[in-house]
């Protein structure tokens, strides 16, 4: 790695808003690290991604395991990487629960959908803390237009949580010189996030509520986290920047 090559961790950086992210900061010559819960979709994007422009790991960590996130940390020391200049909390989503479903299966679905929205940032935040660059490291959580207007009952709870965690860590991390914030995107196509759910009756019924008259795409989410860990946004700590057309204003 040359001196102004920074260390990137991105989880959930196989597809979608992740691997947007990944080129963006592979495009400025860093280190890029990225972790899924699938090998074959970390495998296709690393091969993808991997065109001269800095260097590209993988790992498989399912961020809501705390076994796996303390195998990551193994893996990080086993590679040498000591020093972490910017970690995003990309990984998330969630699933459809059935209207007649039981008490059990809401319960198995609302710690599910905790675990990979909520819990994953902040045990990643906690193992992967210690690492951040100080001054300079930088945090940037994916929140979601959800924890502003609703929408997915515990998506946007968890997402509403994200919002929380970057508020608090934002206030005990800037004393070390290091920034949180987050991005909250509103309806972005070419992600797994909608699966079948986004049919085309749906999408132009998005498309007429949003001032901008689209929906976003991936690189539109990448360009605002790259800012958010850029040097220019060193005096910005402890806010969501939305990235949504217009279609909620940020508050």
């Amino acid at each position: 790695m040359t001196v102004t090559q920074r260390t990137i961790v991105i989880t959930g950086g196989g597809t979608g808003i992740g691997k947007a992210i990944a080129a963006c900061f592979l495009s400025d010559g860093d280190h890029v690290v990225i972790t899924g819960r699938r090998e074959s979709v970390l495998r296709a994007a690393v091969e993808e991604l991997n065109d001269g422009q800095g260097s590209i790991d993988w790992h498989v960590c399912d961020i809501g395991d705390p076994e796996q996130v303390d195998a990551f940390v193994g893996w990080l020391e086993m590679k040498g990487i000591a020093t972490i200049d910017v970690l995003v909390n990309n990984a998330g989503g969630t699933a459809n629960l059935a209207a007649d479903a039981s008490t059990v299966e809401a319960a198995r679905y609302a710690h599910e959908t905790l675990s990979g929205n909520l819990v994953g940032p902040f045990l990643l935040g906690h193992a992967l803390g210690p690492r951040l660059r100080r001054p300079g490291g930088r945090i940037v959580n994916l929140s979601s237009i959800a924890a502003f207007r609703g929408g997915g009952d515990m998506y946007s709870a968890a997402k509403a949580g994200v919002v929380g965690l970057t508020y608090a860590l934002a206030g005990s991390l800037g004393p070390e010189g290091i920034t949180v914030n987050a991005v909250a995107p509103g309806v972005v196509l070419g992600t797994e996030f909608f699966g079948d759910r986004m049919t085309d009756e749906r999408r132009m019924r998005t498309i007429a509520q949003i001032p901008a008259g689209c929906v976003g795409h991936p690189t539109d989410i990448a360009g605002a986290v790259h800012y958010l860990a850029s040097p220019a946004a060193s005096y910005v700590n402890g806010e969501v920047l939305h990235v949504n057309g217009g279609w909620l204003f940020g508050r």
